[in-house]
Protein backbone atom coordinates (compact mmCIF):
# COMPACT_ATOMS: atom_id res chain seq x y z
CA UNK A 1 0.00 0.00 0.00
CA UNK A 2 1.41 3.35 -1.00
CA UNK A 3 1.62 5.32 2.44
CA UNK A 4 0.58 9.17 1.98
CA UNK A 5 2.70 12.19 2.21
CA UNK A 6 2.97 14.99 4.06
CA UNK A 7 -1.21 15.08 4.15
CA UNK A 8 -1.36 13.44 7.04
CA UNK A 9 -4.47 11.33 6.67
CA UNK A 10 -7.28 10.75 9.77
CA UNK A 11 -8.38 7.84 10.73
CA UNK A 12 -11.20 7.70 9.01
CA UNK A 13 -8.99 7.73 5.63
CA UNK A 14 -6.63 5.64 6.34
CA UNK A 15 -9.63 3.12 7.06
CA UNK A 16 -11.55 3.82 3.76
CA UNK A 17 -8.41 3.54 1.57
CA UNK A 18 -7.58 -0.10 3.67
CA UNK A 19 -11.06 -1.39 3.14
CA UNK A 20 -10.82 -0.72 -0.41
CA UNK A 21 -7.66 -1.93 -1.16
CA UNK A 22 -8.93 -5.55 0.54
CA UNK A 23 -12.02 -5.88 -1.36
CA UNK A 24 -10.09 -4.97 -4.62
CA UNK A 25 -8.23 -8.39 -3.65
CA UNK A 26 -8.63 -11.25 -5.80
CA UNK A 27 -10.33 -14.63 -3.89
CA UNK A 28 -6.94 -16.53 -4.85
CA UNK A 29 -4.47 -13.79 -3.72
CA UNK A 30 -6.33 -14.31 -0.62
CA UNK A 31 -6.54 -17.44 -0.26
CA UNK A 32 -2.37 -17.73 -1.00
CA UNK A 33 -2.16 -14.89 1.95
CA UNK A 34 -4.04 -16.68 4.10
CA UNK A 35 -2.16 -19.67 4.02
CA UNK A 36 0.87 -18.30 4.39
CA UNK A 37 -0.65 -16.82 7.36
CA UNK A 38 -1.37 -20.21 9.24
CA UNK A 39 2.33 -20.55 8.14
CA UNK A 40 3.23 -18.36 9.84
CA UNK A 41 1.15 -18.77 12.91
CA UNK A 42 2.39 -21.94 13.48
CA UNK A 43 5.80 -20.34 14.64
CA UNK A 44 3.79 -19.04 17.85
CA UNK A 45 4.14 -21.17 20.54
CA UNK A 46 2.22 -20.68 23.82
CA UNK A 47 0.35 -22.17 26.30
CA UNK A 48 -2.14 -20.23 25.76
CA UNK A 49 -3.41 -17.94 22.52
CA UNK A 50 -6.63 -15.67 22.25
CA UNK A 51 -6.96 -15.68 18.47
CA UNK A 52 -10.00 -14.40 16.07
CA UNK A 53 -11.71 -16.35 13.53
CA UNK A 54 -10.70 -13.86 10.14
CA UNK A 55 -14.04 -13.36 8.23
CA UNK A 56 -14.67 -11.06 5.12
CA UNK A 57 -12.11 -9.22 2.99
CA UNK A 58 -9.73 -9.55 6.88
CA UNK A 59 -6.58 -11.44 6.16
CA UNK A 60 -6.54 -15.28 7.28
CA UNK A 61 -9.37 -18.13 7.13
CA UNK A 62 -9.99 -20.74 10.24
CA UNK A 63 -6.48 -22.08 9.20
CA UNK A 64 -4.95 -19.69 11.05
CA UNK A 65 -6.78 -20.75 14.01
CA UNK A 66 -6.25 -24.56 13.22
CA UNK A 67 -2.44 -23.52 12.84
CA UNK A 68 -2.45 -22.14 16.28
CA UNK A 69 -4.52 -25.15 18.02
CA UNK A 70 -1.73 -27.76 15.82
CA UNK A 71 1.18 -26.50 18.06
CA UNK A 72 -0.81 -27.55 21.13
CA UNK A 73 -1.51 -24.02 22.79
CA UNK A 74 -5.08 -23.61 24.52
CA UNK A 75 -7.20 -21.37 21.72
CA UNK A 76 -9.54 -19.18 22.76
CA UNK A 77 -11.72 -16.79 20.55
CA UNK A 78 -13.64 -13.91 21.24
CA UNK A 79 -17.58 -13.67 21.61
CA UNK A 80 -18.88 -10.71 21.12
CA UNK A 81 -21.01 -8.84 24.04
CA UNK A 82 -24.59 -7.60 24.24
CA UNK A 83 -23.35 -4.15 24.67
CA UNK A 84 -20.03 -2.51 23.70
CA UNK A 85 -17.10 -3.64 26.63
CA UNK A 86 -14.66 -6.05 26.40
CA UNK A 87 -14.52 -9.38 24.95
CA UNK A 88 -15.49 -12.67 26.19
CA UNK A 89 -13.31 -15.48 25.75
CA UNK A 90 -14.74 -19.60 25.15
CA UNK A 91 -12.10 -22.47 24.21
CA UNK A 92 -11.94 -23.25 20.27
CA UNK A 93 -12.26 -26.84 20.31
CA UNK A 94 -12.85 -27.11 16.54
CA UNK A 95 -15.00 -25.94 13.32
CA UNK A 96 -17.84 -28.36 14.73
CA UNK A 97 -18.38 -26.45 17.63
CA UNK A 98 -18.96 -22.77 16.03
CA UNK A 99 -21.94 -20.82 15.87
CA UNK A 100 -22.93 -17.35 14.30
CA UNK A 101 -22.55 -14.84 17.02
CA UNK A 102 -24.27 -11.61 17.60
CA UNK A 103 -22.39 -9.61 14.15
CA UNK A 104 -23.65 -10.83 10.86
CA UNK A 105 -20.57 -13.23 9.34
CA UNK A 106 -18.67 -13.87 12.76
CA UNK A 107 -18.39 -17.45 14.21
CA UNK A 108 -18.01 -17.93 17.93
CA UNK A 109 -17.07 -20.82 19.32
CA UNK A 110 -20.36 -22.64 21.21
CA UNK A 111 -18.67 -23.55 24.66
CA UNK A 112 -18.86 -22.57 27.95
CA UNK A 113 -17.90 -18.42 28.25
CA UNK A 114 -14.70 -17.61 30.54
CA UNK A 115 -15.04 -14.59 31.11
CA UNK A 116 -13.33 -11.31 30.36
CA UNK A 117 -10.58 -12.05 32.22
CA UNK A 118 -9.50 -15.06 30.84
CA UNK A 119 -7.62 -12.88 28.01
CA UNK A 120 -5.06 -12.24 31.01
CA UNK A 121 -4.38 -16.04 31.51
CA UNK A 122 -2.70 -15.55 27.97
CA UNK A 123 0.71 -15.34 26.82
CA UNK A 124 0.09 -14.25 23.13
CA UNK A 125 -3.07 -12.51 21.82
CA UNK A 126 -3.57 -12.13 18.17
CA UNK A 127 -5.77 -8.94 17.60
CA UNK A 128 -7.31 -7.77 13.62
CA UNK A 129 -6.22 -4.58 12.81
CA UNK A 130 -6.41 -2.59 9.19
CA UNK A 131 -2.81 -1.69 9.67
CA UNK A 132 -0.06 -1.35 12.38
CA UNK A 133 2.61 1.46 12.51
CA UNK A 134 6.25 0.50 13.11
CA UNK A 135 5.89 2.36 16.74
CA UNK A 136 3.15 -0.45 17.87
CA UNK A 137 -0.14 1.58 16.77
CA UNK A 138 -2.82 -0.56 15.50
CA UNK A 139 -5.88 0.95 13.72
CA UNK A 140 -9.08 -1.04 14.20
CA UNK A 141 -12.35 -0.97 12.77
CA UNK A 142 -13.33 2.04 15.44
CA UNK A 143 -15.99 -0.32 17.42
CA UNK A 144 -13.60 -0.11 20.70
CA UNK A 145 -13.99 -4.13 21.77
CA UNK A 146 -9.81 -4.29 21.31
CA UNK A 147 -8.98 -0.92 23.05
CA UNK A 148 -11.68 -2.20 25.90
CA UNK A 149 -9.79 -5.76 25.83
CA UNK A 150 -6.02 -5.06 25.57
CA UNK A 151 -6.15 -3.21 29.23
CA UNK A 152 -6.26 -6.59 30.23
CA UNK A 153 -3.81 -8.06 28.44
CA UNK A 154 -0.84 -5.37 29.16
CA UNK A 155 1.48 -8.42 30.04
CA UNK A 156 0.27 -10.62 26.87
CA UNK A 157 2.63 -10.38 23.73
CA UNK A 158 -0.14 -8.34 21.53
CA UNK A 159 0.48 -9.31 18.11
CA UNK A 160 -1.44 -7.78 15.13
CA UNK A 161 -2.66 -9.29 12.01
CA UNK A 162 -2.19 -7.64 9.00
CA UNK A 163 -1.31 -7.92 5.38
CA UNK A 164 1.93 -7.16 4.52
CA UNK A 165 1.82 -3.65 2.85
CA UNK A 166 -0.76 -2.90 5.72
CA UNK A 167 2.53 -2.26 7.94
CA UNK A 168 3.47 1.21 7.78
CA UNK A 169 5.85 3.97 9.42
CA UNK A 170 3.18 6.28 11.01
CA UNK A 171 -0.44 6.11 12.16
CA UNK A 172 -2.45 8.25 13.92
CA UNK A 173 -2.43 8.20 17.57
CA UNK A 174 -4.25 8.27 20.55
CA UNK A 175 -3.23 8.80 24.29
CA UNK A 176 -5.33 5.16 25.19
CA UNK A 177 -3.86 3.43 22.62
CA UNK A 178 -1.99 0.10 23.88
CA UNK A 179 1.04 -0.57 21.78
CA UNK A 180 1.66 -3.82 20.00
CA UNK A 181 4.50 -5.71 20.06
CA UNK A 182 4.39 -7.63 16.83
CA UNK A 183 2.97 -8.32 13.97
CA UNK A 184 1.96 -11.30 11.91
CA UNK A 185 1.80 -10.71 8.43
CA UNK A 186 1.59 -13.52 5.74
CA UNK A 187 5.85 -12.83 5.45
CA UNK A 188 6.14 -13.94 9.17
CA UNK A 189 5.88 -12.75 12.44
CA UNK A 190 8.08 -9.16 13.09
CA UNK A 191 8.90 -7.99 16.08
CA UNK A 192 8.24 -4.48 16.76
CA UNK A 193 10.77 -3.40 19.78
CA UNK A 194 9.81 0.37 20.28
CA UNK A 195 6.35 -0.99 21.40
CA UNK A 196 8.01 -3.82 23.32
CA UNK A 197 10.48 -1.35 25.29
CA UNK A 198 7.32 0.80 25.94
CA UNK A 199 4.83 -1.42 27.21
Amino acid sequence: MHEPGNETPSKAEWRTRILRTRAELPPEAHAREAAALATAASSIHAETVCAYLPFGTEPGQISLVNALATTGARVLLPVIPDTPGPLDWAEYTGPDALAPGRLRGVLEPSGPRLGVAAVAAAQVLLIPALAVDRHGTRLGRGAGYYDRTLTAATGTARVAVVRADELVDRLPAEPHDVPMTAVLTPSGLIQLPAAAAAS
